[in-house]
């Protein structure tokens, strides 16, 4: 009895972690339509409105964060449509030393 419940326990183990199901699902491109501003510790994150060009969110504007160089007209490829960033509380740029 207790070697069956010891291999119930390992298949659970195996079969994935929490929520990487819904991580790996389908890839939905958006178009990136203005730029808010920029978030980060040190600015590195630019918070950009998009628009969900495809999926069950088609249609959507949200708000999202991201790391690298970016301009309106761009495309981006969101793994999940379901979180949004928070708004920049400030209108200070940060990471500027001015």
């Amino acid at each position: 009895m207790a070697k069956q419940q010891q291999n119930t326990q390992q298949e659970k183990k195996q079969s994935g972690t929490k929520g990487s199901e819904k991580i790996l699902g389908e890839a939905v491109p958006a178009v990136v339509e203005e730029i808010i501003g920029r978030t980060g510790f040190r600015g590195e994150i630019t918070q950009v409105k998009v628009n969900v060009l495809e999926g069950k969110d088609q249609g959507r504007r949200m708000r999202r964060n991201v790391k690298g160089s970016i301009k309106p007209g761009d495309l981006l490829i969101l793994r999940e449509t379901e979180i949004e960033a928070r708004r920049i509380k400030s209108k200070v740029t940060k990471g500027a030393y001015t």
